[in-house]
């Protein structure tokens, strides 16, 4: 099942024309992926401390549409991939109450441990990803 997260663009978010900026949409991905980890029981602050780390390795963003100063967007991101030690998120931006897809994109995470090295997934991750990857889109 997909996360959903809400967010209001700032004034600080856009360039001179009223568009957001560019490189912002890697933030609102973030905050989704933090929002993902706690409907899941668990934050990124809990997991590192326990010696797991989730770096992003790949990025790809594709914008579609305008979103503006002051928009309400939704963002909703879901597990489309999962490997040996690397997972895929996938998400899609949406001004709130539209259908429309503004912005499209995937990241790829790589596990690590302590020693800062890729990993095999720990059971406890992989099973909820797992469980997340049977979902859609659509809520």
């Amino acid at each position: 099942m997909a996360t959903k997260e809400i967010i209001r663009v700032r004034y600080g978010e856009t360039d001179q024309m009223g568009h957001a900026y560019y490189a912002n949409y890697l933030f609102w991905f973030e905050q989704a992926r933090g929002a993902w980890c706690r409907e899941r029981g668990f934050t990124y602050k809990s997991m590192e401390e326990e010696g797991f780390f989730l770096p992003v390795v790949e990025v790809h963003i594709r914008y579609k549409g305008e979103i503006l100063y002051d928009d309400e967007i939704e963002v909703r991101l879901w597990v489309t991939e999962i490997k040996r030690a690397s997972l895929r998120f996938q998400y899609e931006v949406r001004r709130v109450g539209e259908d429309r897809i503004l912005t499209e994109g995937f990241t790829w995470h790589v596990v690590m441990g302590k020693h800062r090295r890729a990993i095999t997934i720990p059971e406890r991750l992989r099973e909820l990803c797992e469980t997340d990857q049977q979902g859609t889109a659509e809520p």
